[in-house]
């Protein structure tokens, strides 16, 4: 467990030494607050489009942060020739893909709290009201999902070679999945057979990141959900996020590292 954090250490150091997270969060700050300072039509209820605008810049910038620091993880240590003493401490395949994941995930959550402390800064500077509950539900929902995105990308990164490859169709089946996995078992009811099976067999093996998608909850100022389905979600993330790191470790343990 040493040796894993101390890996998860470096990624996270690594994070915060490089532009990715300023630049992000910089340009998030500067819309909303540019977004902010208009008045359309005296509307009161502007609040929630600034919401809702600030809530997606963070969706982008934490799926953006996640794929592109997790896809470089093992091909810039092959790259730069140090995976060889990493591996030479000793530390096993299994321990540095555990130790990348846990960093990323990490360094991940924390540039998620950072965004989350500014909206609810923005929030309630304008409605005056702080749903902690509700903030905290979809910070740990959308860090969960990220979870299942960096062992996607993870296992990605052991098949394709370059960083730019892997963090691009990463990023197209993210989004893919977000924007259309939801609706492929309508899609599958009008095709035939055998194509009908095939859609929804893909249905179900996808993993459904659309169910962490909570935006509405802080936009609307809803009633926090019920903790048993944030718990399933919780489960269901760490389920496919084990399956794609057992996959990356099977494939990188037959890897020549030449």
């Amino acid at each position: 467990m040493n040796a894993i954090l101390a890996v998860a250490t470096l990624v996270i150091k690594e994070l915060y030494r490089r532009k990715d997270f300023y630049v992000l969060f910089v340009l998030t700050a500067l819309i909303t607050l540019m977004m902010g300072a208009l008045n359309f039509f005296n509307d009161d209820q502007v609040v929630r489009y600034l919401k809702e605008i600030c809530l997606l810049l963070i969706w982008i910038s934490g799926l953006v942060i996640a794929i592109t620091t997790t896809a470089r993880q093992i091909p810039a240590e092959r790259e730069h020739r140090t995976i060889f003493p990493l591996l030479a401490k000793p530390l096993t395949r299994g321990q540095l893909v555990l130790g990348k994941f846990l960093g990323c995930w990490l360094a991940t959550g924390l540039a998620l709290l950072v965004f989350y402390l500014f909206f609810g800064l923005i929030s309630a500077s304008r409605e005056h009201v702080w749903p902690i509950l509700s903030y905290g539900q979809a910070l740990w929902l959308h860090w969960f999902m990220l979870g299942v995105v960096i062992a996607m990308t993870l296992c990605g990164s052991v098949v394709f070679a370059a960083p730019s490859s892997n963090a691009t169709i990463m990023l197209v089946v993210v989004i893919g999945i977000l924007l259309i996995g939801r609706y492929l078992n309508k899609v599958a009811l009008q095709l035939d057979q055998p194509l009908q099976t095939l859609v929804y067999t893909l249905y179900y093996l996808i993993p459904h990141l659309e169910f962490f998608d909570v935006r509405d909850l802080v936009i609307h100022n809803w009633d926090p959900i019920s903790w048993w389905v944030c718990g399933g979600a919780t489960l269901y993330a760490a389920v496919y996020g084990a399956i794609f790191l057992i996959a990356g470790w099977l494939v990188f343990r037959r890897q020549s590292l030449g």
